[in-house]
């Protein structure tokens, strides 16, 4: 993703990001403390080389309740130390602890019980304490204007890299599941070799796939590569593709369409930085109150953008779906362009396949809290460690772009 950044006038410090997981750490802020008392247990955990999936289903394995049981707020990535929060139906608080040691790479910090599942978003926040290397300690002091500037118009929203998953076509999946494509949607998943990206058996098992030869790329996919050797069997099985496609697990199609209304969100808002009004008001926008998360349409720029400028407002941007609020004027004609360019209707985001995804509204830009800087060395060489606070669902290295002026480059 070539995003234009806010702070292109000011120069970066370079470097790489996480190398070791323990350079980036990451911990929810939570939205409420559990009461003591219900049917779930809410415990945070701290893990290691684990996705958020992968520890609910290892927990789920463990205490043997279904993963639907199983609530979390956000998404954490596995190369990182996080901390989380998750909910847990059908269980105990002393199970839960005794989870620490069971599970290689995750630990349980702390239990007690609640009365609700925790949902998707239900937290305040994030604290990030970040690490990059491969820089000059001194380099530091660069980062003050930038960041400056930052806190003064606020940081562009985009999705990171990390929402399009490792081989970047997330959303490509997310589109043919939205157009009812079961043929390319295989076609993403189980062909196209990208050398860039994809090696071995991998490139391999996806050359032999889009060579008509399935029982070839079912002997060359890698026994890690579970999910796509379950769906090429029942491919071969079946012969079907819609058969295949519903051998997906309902988590990751859920996922590919989050990552297709992010792909969307994220040209909507190219296109505002480009035009320098990602942190202006237009006529017919729908700003966004920050202290509650509603919107209204600008009807009178003059009265609203103080409140812009205040950062109690900003203008918002599309995550689409078949029942979203549209701006107006200019504001809509930018969205109407994203939208066009993908080759979409509101009406594709409501079918059998994806169910009804209603979408939503997410404000242009945010704030960084608390924002701190270090440099030193360290037994694993130089850095410079960039602390913050972000709303849920921003991405830290969104806001390290900014500062390293390179595409944060993960060794």
């Amino acid at each position: 993703m070539n995003l234009p950044p806010l702070t292109k006038d000011f120069p970066g410090i370079g470097g790489s990001l996480k190398g070791r997981a323990e350079d980036f750490f990451v911990q929810e802020i939570p939205l409420y403390e559990p009461s003591g008392a219900g049917e779930h247990v809410y415990c945070e955990i701290q893990k290691v080389g684990l996705t958020t999936f992968d520890a609910v289903n290892r927990i789920a394995d463990a205490l043997r309740v279904p993963t639907n049981d199983i609530g979390y707020a956000g998404l954490k990535d596995a190369r990182a130390v996080a901390r989380q929060v998750l909910s847990i139906r059908g269980t105990t608080e002393d199970a839960v602890m005794g989870l620490s040691g069971r599970i290689p790479g995750l630990t349980v910090l702390w239990a007690a019980r609640h009365g609700n599942k925790l949902r998707l978003g239900h937290l305040a926040g994030n604290r990030f304490a970040i690490k990059v290397r491969d820089v000059t300690p001194t380099d530091v002091v660069k980062l003050k204007e930038p960041l400056a500037e930052i806190q003064r118009r606020g940081l562009p929203n985009y999705f990171g890299e990390q929402r399009f998953g490792r081989r970047g076509d997330n959303d490509l999946l997310g589109a043919a599941l939205v157009r009812g494509d079961d043929a390319e949607l295989l076609s993403v998943l189980l062909g196209r070799p990208d050398s860039d990206v994809d090696e071995g058996q991998d490139h391999q098992a996806r050359a032999m796939f889009d060579r008509n030869d399935l029982e070839g790329a079912m002997r060359a996919w890698p026994r890690r590569a579970g999910m796509e050797r379950r769906v090429l069997a029942r491919l071969i099985k079946t012969g079907r593709p819609g058969a295949a496609v519903r051998a997906i697990d309902e988590r990751l199609r859920r996922l590919w369409v989050s990552a297709l209304q992010s792909r969307l969100f994220n040209d909507v808002l190219a296109l505002r930085v480009e035009g320098g009004t990602f942190d202006r008001l237009l006529e017919g926008d729908l700003a966004y109150k920050h202290a509650n998360g509603a919107c209204f349409l600008v009807k009178d720029v003059a009265a609203e953008q103080p409140r812009a400028e205040a950062f109690e407002v900003s203008p918002s941007g599309p995550l689409f779906g078949y029942r979203m609020t549209l701006p107006e004027g200019e504001a809509l004609r930018v969205e109407q362009e994203a939208f066009d360019a993908a080759g979409l209707t509101a009406q594709d985001f409501r079918s059998r396949a994806i169910g009804k995804v209603k979408g939503a509204r997410r404000p242009l830009r945010v704030k960084p809290a608390d924002v701190e800087l270090a440099a030193g060395v360290d037994d694993h060489g130089a850095h410079v460690t960039v602390a913050f606070t972000l709303p849920p669902g921003s991405f830290a290295t969104v806001l390290l772009g900014e500062l390293m002026k390179t595409k944060p480059h993960e060794p």
